[in-house]
């Protein structure tokens, strides 16, 4: 068979489902040949950011990676934004690019770049592909380590004229690994200092989203009673409904969640991630006594310096701690800032539950609203902007990977494409993604996509015409902003240009029974909320000023 041939083979063999992009000249011979295909189907994207993130959200589902795929040059470029996310935000994807001819690279030619080089500082591999026997070997490698904890992106270059010669060579057969499990001793130590504590904490991060992770999770809780605080891309680790559950901690200033982190003797980190709530935000003091338990040990840094590092696989970990604790009779702990933290954080949520105003509405209401729309195992996807924050803060979950935020890299444009992914994964449940206006015509032509495919989503845009997120920050730094204002579309009318459902909320009280049409509509549904972002400087005052419970 041809080399292209062999490419989708061993894409078959791994197991992969999908593949997201646009395709050009120098990668036609692998989509002939993926055209082939009964294992793997191909999504024509309208812009290659949204082909990644379409596969950045199918990954952080699954577990399991799907690829992207772009041409040479601008089709690479494209895609770039989209695969930092995926790779920051520790999602498995593969990253397929074309290329020209490999009698061309070494020279200044028509489009050519070094790609492989553009994306080795955000992936965890990159290689071109220079013969056709090499294939089967590059593939179960970048499969390998896009799974590989912490998983990520891995890029592979196909130039075309390698795409087109004959091999004999077959795909590798994948063969899974366990992974690596913390040492007896270390346990015992990381148990002793718990046991040794009066008031421990836990921040869960991203590695608590992983199945047997959280579940394991749970079952530490609700054996001890230690307090979860969550990071944004761990929430639903812990069930917002159980009294362990201190809801999420990642706003640059000193929420309420806060007080039980200050009032901590042991804090607990468990699969967490420094590029989502840096150290120098809790320990500033550097006197934190610290166990650090993850896949990987942890980065260097002055203001996280654990004294115990439990290192291996995470779900096995907690296993192993819940087997020590089970020989406990009982805990010495004092968690009444605890409690008095999550009493407070629960009438915070509540307070504008009922209000009824006209026009412009309050952020904590609409997710106030969403939240009690939106079933448990139901999915919603936060863009990147002022609404993150309050999706952050104000939007808690049961089930982990029910909110999905992009907290590493950030890259505002997620959600729309993320959308379809999900509606993918599970199209049996209520999707959701809540955007600004910025954010949103980011990728706007995904509607298109959308549309094509039918998809059972619905997004919410909030609407303040301006880029909301700067503009909050500037005013709290400076005083005031720059003109960060712009204008919108008719959004009915866009809805209606794509095909889409249109829903515009003009009053607070309309919001649940428009999300409700909007989630039994067939196909793609906008609704439109006018947001009271006044709300925003507010909310700084008051962290400004945060007296903590106890």
């Amino acid at each position: 068979m041809k080399a292209s041939d062999l490419f989708v083979k061993c894409l078959e063999e791994e197991g992969i489902e999908y593949i997201f992009g646009i395709p050009g000249e120098e990668n036609a011979d692998f989509m002939i040949s993926l055209e082939k295909s009964k294992k793997i189907k191909f999504i024509l994207t309208r812009h290659e950011q949204g082909a990644a993130f379409m596969a950045e959200v199918y990954g952080r589902l699954t577990g399991n990676p799907a690829g992207c795929l772009g041409t040479l040059g601008p089709g690479a470029t494209n895609l770039i934004t989209g695969v930092a996310d995926s790779n920051m935000d520790r999602s498995p994807m593969l990253v397929l690019t074309g290329q020209g001819a490999s009698t061309r690279l070494h020279k200044e030619s028509h489009q050519i770049m070094d790609v492989v080089k553009m994306f080795e500082p955000v992936t965890k591999w990159a290689q071109t592909i220079l013969h056709p026997d090499s294939i089967p070997e590059i593939i179960r490698k970048a499969v390998r380590l896009a799974r590989t904890e912490k998983p990520g992106a891995c890029h592979i270059e196909l130039p075309e004229d390698i795409a087109k010669i004959d091999t004999d060579s077959i795909p590798l057969n994948p063969l899974r690994f366990r992974r690596p499990v913390a040492d007896d001793k270390i346990l015992n130590q990381a148990v002793d200092e718990i046991l040794k504590a009066r008031r421990p904490i836990i921040i869960a991060g991203n590695g608590c989203i992983r199945k047997r992770a959280s579940k394991q999770l749970r079952a530490l809780c609700e054996k001890t009673g230690i307090g979860v605080i969550s990071t944004f891309m761990a929430k639903g680790c812990v069930d917002m409904d159980k009294d362990y559950c201190l809801y999420t901690i990642g706003l640059q200033a000193k929420d309420v969640i806060a007080c039980a982190l200050d009032h901590a003797d042991l804090i607990i980190t468990l699969g967490y991630d420094m590029v989502e709530y840096h150290p120098t935000l809790w320990n500033h003091n550097k006197d934190k006594k610290i166990i650090h338990a993850d896949f990987l040990p942890t980065e260097i840094d002055e203001y996280y310096h654990p004294e115990t590092e439990v290192i291996g696989d995470l779900a096995h970990t907690l296993w192993m701690i819940n087997e020590r604790l089970d020989k406990e009779k009982e805990f010495n702990f004092d968690f009444s800032q605890q409690l008095a933290t999550r009493e407070t954080m629960q009438k915070d949520l509540k307070t504008h539950a009922n209000d009824d105003t006209e026009g412009l509405i309050r952020p904590q209401k609409v997710l106030w609203d969403v939240r009690q729309v939106m079933g448990a195992h139901d999915i919603l996807l936060s863009d990147v902007g002022a609404h993150k924050m309050w999706i952050a803060r104000m939007y808690q979950c049961h089930e982990p990977n029910t909110c999905l935020i992009p907290n590493g890299f950030c890259s505002m444009g997620f959600a729309l494409p993320g959308a379809i992914a999900a509606s993918i994964v599970f199209p049996e449940r209520n999707i959701l993604s809540i955007c600004g206006d910025a954010g949103f015509m980011m990728n706007v032509q995904e509607m298109e996509t959308a549309k094509r495919m039918n998809s059972n989503i619905v997004v919410m845009v909030w609407e303040d015409n301006t880029y909301g997120l700067i503009a909050w920050k500037q005013q709290n730094e400076f005083g005031h902003h720059t003109d960060l204002s712009f204008g919108n579309p008719d959004w009915l009318q866009l809805a209606s240009a794509f095909g889409w459902h249109g829903h515009h909320v003009k009053n607070s009280r309309d919001l649940v029974s428009e999300l409700e049409a909007a989630f039994k509509e067939e196909g793609p549904s906008l609704i439109v909320v006018p947001i009271d972002y006044r709300e925003n400087m507010l909310l700084t005052k008051r962290l400004g000023d945060i007296a903590c419970p106890i």
